[in-house]
């Protein structure tokens, strides 16, 4: 399978909020859907790849830095697509961005089901939880 990493485009926008839907990710538009894609795109702090296999976009990443702290907020890929090494090309590709910028060390939101995905990226838990609070 080839697989071109490259930066989002607002072309992509609907393919993965379809995505998102397709894996359950899809619970907050005011922060995963088309709009707030748009903002992540334009936000200088933010990397946001997505992973395209014969011209479709798969899968995508988003994390951002702040001179300090890297984290990646979202990483999703397609069912059809998921363990053919999409989710894992992502995660080093948007690692190797972080490291560039300067991150010392990246940080990620998991949920209990996606724990072991990370685990085997080399992530290891720490004793943190994250809470949200939705403004409106």
């Amino acid at each position: 399978m080839d697989v071109l990493i490259r930066p989002f485009t607002e072309t992509d926008t609907a393919r993965l909020v379809a995505i998102l839907q397709c894996n359950e990710q899809y619970h907050y538009p005011e922060i995963e859907g088309p709009a707030a894609m748009q903002r992540v795109a334009a936000c200088e702090a933010a990397v946001f790849l997505v992973a395209e296999v014969a011209g479709q976009p798969q899968g995508f990443i988003r994390a951002v830095y702040d001179g300090s702290r890297a984290l990646i907020h979202l990483l999703s890929v397609h069912p059809d697509c998921q363990h053919e090494g999409l989710g894992r090309a992502l995660v080093e590709a948007v690692s190797a961005e972080l490291q560039r910028r300067g991150a010392p060390s990246v940080s990620v939101t998991v949920t209990e089901r996606s724990a072991q995905f990370w685990e085997k990226q080399g992530f290891i838990p720490v004793p943190v939880s994250l809470m949200l609070k939705v403004f409106g």
